[in-house]
């Protein structure tokens, strides 16, 4: 017998307007006015900016102003080149590289809601008929569903700062959804057709970030298969199809790249070394890893899914649950196969729990719903209030203390009243409050009601973090002021730079003060850039393989928020 008794009552769907408002309000804060970060973030968007500005080789090879980036893929580092050559004229590049973030986001949103939507109003997933009628019709229930599914999305602590970073990881989350829209499509459907269509969304993730997490995904589209007894011969040959549009869209990179040899590399052999360093055999360390940042980068997904497999175990061919279980399986065997497991291998098992969280809301109890609701009310609103003691003490020096703690993170900045963000942070601040006066004075019945808080605290959370403290993280994560004083003291007839500087920083200063750094070929240069620590012995100042020759100091500096870090500037000795 099915689980789920419900209502049509429970069933109404959140209006149109305020789930586009809100999924706004979540993505646009983060990208506006924000500086590349000293991450993964800079160093994306260095890719980009590089690719925009340069050659064909550049599009074929990725390189950050000629340090080679070969891993992964060069899908996510397009979308944001094009989006510089599109828009960067009219809004500056580091903006317009953010406009396919925007564009990623809604396809892994759109991809989200339509998959739990069709799975949500299959026959095997409506609740049992009530004895007096009033059940809900199956479309209105998958779209319930689907909101649901939606809001525990936006909610996961996970996905907050990865979905605003210019990476391959934000594109590779909503590629995952994508196909897993089109597996569901798929198992409903069977056909060429479908195969096909996965195939594509196969291709576009082993463009993003290589082929090891579509070959997974494949392997559970074709367990659902077997699972739900579909014909072994035709699952096969749709495999096989899967496998081909998926391989033909990957060549439209690796064979080019290959033939032409951009900067005489050969990316292939670069790519496929790095997806090779991603297996390993398990071991504590990625087990203790699934675990330890898993409770906290699914919250708060994984209780509700969790409960949702206990709460269908009869329903043993629930393709509801049986298609993003095959996906979490297979995410979590990714990071427990490799030693040196990221968070970015995380974001695989969003959307699936996701879809799997919004199905254990039908099964849960009344108790357990107020819990997580007041609980989100009481932790979200102290986390915004302590929000905002610190903006108030960093401005007025009251409480002393709290004033104290926040300036020192960033020594040397001095804080400054912004208009804009102060309204836009105290609008953000009262629509949270008239959301918690809805939710407990009206006590609505709709079965979003129990993760609405959480996202809109979540969203609230980060909104006042990106308006009030916006210019304190910029400063303290930006290269751009080290970039400004490294050009100011830069010699006129410079002719290039050779550096052992990382890629976030290198991106930051090729930006920010267009450094003529060495090619990816490599050159002879007049000029030494160096990024060590200030605890390194003088002795030891300048790496092994540039000791053979005489150099001479121009400059020494560092960002004020990193006590450690340091870069020095030398010319070679006439």
């Amino acid at each position: 017998m099915k689980p789920v008794r419900l209502p049509a009552a429970a069933t109404l769907a959140l209006p149109r307007w305020a789930l586009f408002a809100l999924g706004l309000l979540y993505i646009l804060p983060g990208l506006i006015g924000r500086d590349p970060w000293k991450n993964d973030d800079a160093a994306s968007f260095g890719i980009m900016w590089t690719m925009a500005h340069g050659s064909w080789q550049d599009w074929l090879w990725p390189n950050i102003a000629g340090l080679s980036m070969p891993d992964e893929g060069p899908l996510a580092f397009w979308l944001g080149a094009l989006g510089i050559k599109l828009f960067g004229w009219l809004i500056g590049d580091v903006p317009a590289a953010r406009v396919g973030t925007v564009g990623v986001f809604l396809l892994g949103v759109l991809s989200l809601w339509y998959a739990t939507f069709n799975l949500g109003r299959r026959q095997d997933a409506q609740p049992l008929r009530l004895a007096f009628g009033g059940q809900p019709e199956p479309d209105d229930f998958g779209r319930t569903l689907a909101d649901a599914a939606v809001l525990i999305y936006l909610g996961c602590l996970g996905l907050l700062l990865h979905s605003h970073e210019t990476t391959s990881e934000a594109l590779q989350v909503s590629l995952v959804a994508l196909l897993l829209y089109r597996t569901v499509r798929y198992v409903e459907g069977p056909s060429l057709r479908n195969a096909a269509l996965s195939g594509l969304a196969v291709g576009l993730l082993t463009l993003t970030r290589g082929w090891v997490t579509p070959v997974l995904l494949m392997l559970a589209l074709f367990a659902c298969t077997r699972f739900l007894d579909q014909p072994a011969i035709r699952a096969m040959r749709d495999l096989g199809a899967t496998i081909a549009v998926g391989g033909a869209v990957a060549a439209l990179w690796l064979l080019p790249a290959q033939l032409l040899q951009p900067y005489h590399q050969l990316p292939l052999n670069a790519w496929l070394a790095w997806n090779l360093d991603l297996f390993g055999l398990p071991s504590a360390v990625s087990l203790k890893f699934f675990f330890r940042v898993g409770v906290w980068f699914f919250w708060p997904a994984w209780p509700f899914a969790g409960w949702a497999v206990w709460a269908w175990r009869r329903q043993r061919r629930a393709l509801h649950i049986v298609v993003p279980l095959a996906f979490v399986t297979m995410g979590a065997l990714l990071t427990l196969f490799n030693s040196a497991p990221e968070q970015g291998q995380l974001l695989v098992l969003l959307p699936p729990l996701a879809i799997m969280a919004a199905f254990g809301l039908l099964t849960m109890k009344r108790g357990a719903i107020n819990a997580i609701d007041w609980f989100s009310v009481m932790a979200l609103t102290l986390c915004a209030a302590v929000i905002w003691v610190f903006w108030i003490a960093k401005l007025t020096g009251w409480p002393a203390k709290a004033a104290k703690n926040a300036l020192k993170l960033v020594p040397g900045f001095h804080p400054e009243l912004g208009w804009i963000a102060l309204l836009v942070a105290l609008a953000a601040t009262a629509g949270w409050f008239a959301l918690v006066h809805w939710r407990i004075s009206r006590q609505p019945a709709v079965l979003w009601r129990a993760v609405v808080l959480s996202s809109g605290g979540l969203i609230l959370i980060w909104i006042l973090l990106m308006t009030l403290f916006l210019p304190d993280v910029n400063y303290s994560k930006s290269y751009a002021s080290v970039a400004r004083q490294i050009a100011d003291k830069l010699p006129p007839g410079a002719r290039c730079i050779e550096s052992n500087v990382g890629p976030a920083q290198r991106a930051s200063f090729a930006y920010y003060a267009q450094l003529p750094f060495a090619g990816v070929e490599g050159a002879s240069c007049d000029m030494l850039l160096l990024q060590d620590s200030i605890k390194l012995r003088d002795e030891r100042e300048i790496p092994a393989r540039y000791r053979d020759q005489q150099w001479r100091l121009l400059w020494e500096g560092r960002r004020p928020a990193d006590r450690d870090e340091r870069f020095r500037l030398y010319r070679r000795a006439d």
